[in-house]
């Protein structure tokens, strides 16, 4: 008698293409993260300016012409909400390196900006920007 050579079947499923899919959209939404850090409408003034190298230190605070603040994707700030996130920001150890970009609307009032800069100011932050739009 003789006896044929069946194949195993397997019962398992490769995961393998899975992985290198769910690993490649991984990369890419950790590529195009930081790239959506503008996500309320503020116009800043234009006016002849350098470019913004961003890296670790580096927080930008926002605020529209309505007065509505975000700060490290957090909308709807207010003065002393702001103020609380930037004292627990001051508790970390490297709080000298931070350098803050304040951006604000064009339309919006002179004293506000100011109100905004000194609640970081109060937090003991030193090193704050003004963000403008580069003339065309």
């Amino acid at each position: 008698m003789r006896r044929r050579f069946q194949s195993k079947t397997y019962d398992e499923i490769n995961i393998t293409p899975l992985m290198d899919t769910v690993f490649f959209l991984l990369i890419i939404f950790m590529i195009t993260a930081p790239l959506l850090e503008y996500s309320i409408d503020v116009s800043p003034p234009k006016m002849e300016a350098a470019e913004i190298k961003a890296d670790d230190y580096t927080k930008v605070i926002h605020v529209t012409k309505d007065k509505i603040i975000q700060f490290e994707q957090k909308k709807n700030l207010s003065m002393a909400e702001l103020l609380q996130r930037l004292n627990e920001l001051k508790q970390s150890r490297n709080s000298k390196k931070y350098k803050f970009y304040l951006r604000a609307d064009r339309d919006l009032r002179y004293g506000d900006v100011i109100d905004v800069f000194k609640t970081i100011k109060r937090a003991g932050f030193a090193d704050i920007s003004l963000v403008t739009e580069a003339e065309q």
